[in-house]
């Protein structure tokens, strides 16, 4: 299983962190051992400034369809990935840590649906955004990488954050809400950072 993650995909995030704004997907990879399933997990080792990044995931089928969609955090060290950046290295060191991908509970994907999504932290609202705002949309992201990459059954895709992002430390809890265009909740994760 691969995570596939797509960098600078929301035009007000590139804009917070100082960065140009992509005009093809710009993807990396985040190792399957990073992927974190629970309601709690461990400040992870040796970070220098952990920072939640909040995205819509999606599954591959055995078809390379998307069949599921859930709630991501790809975590970032993001000290370590500013060093790397300015020295022109890749960021695998800055995002492929232990824990360094918390997903939620997964259920079922509805290509027709506008889903949007919200991250609180210790209760006060740090992120929002809903699909139609992703610079790349889901179809041209499933296209990109099979015109690009060896997908396999189980593959993660994660499609981006908006602005709003920043550090957390432990102690902390982060709830993510998953809605349709209704605003009905679809999924309600909360994870505690020990």
């Amino acid at each position: 299983m691969s995570v596939w993650c797509v960098g600078r995909n929301y035009s007000e995030h590139a804009k917070e962190l100082g960065n140009s704004i992509p005009d093809k997907p710009l993807f990396f990879l985040k190792s399957s051992a990073t992927v974190h399933h629970g309601t709690t997990m461990a400040y992870p080792d040796g970070i220098l400034s952990l920072h939640h990044e909040l995205e819509l995931a999606f599954r591959f089928d055995q078809h390379l369809r998307l069949s599921h969609i859930a709630l991501a955090l790809d975590l970032t060290d993001r000290q370590r990935q500013n060093e790397l950046k300015a020295k022109g290295e890749p960021w695998t060191l800055a995002k492929s840590f232990k824990n360094a991908c918390p997903i939620s509970p997964w259920i079922p994907f509805d290509s027709n649906e506008n889903y949007s999504f919200e991250l609180y932290i210790n209760e006060q609202k740090k992120q929002a955004a809903d699909q139609s705002l992703m610079i790349f949309k889901w179809p041209q992201l499933v296209s990109f990488l099979k015109l690009h990459f060896p997908l396999a059954e189980g593959d993660i895709l994660l499609s981006g954050t908006p602005a709003g992002v920043g550090s957390i430390h432990r102690g902390d809890t982060l709830k993510s809400v998953l809605k349709n265009a209704k605003q009905q909740i679809l999924i309600e994760w909360t994870l505690k950072i020990e």
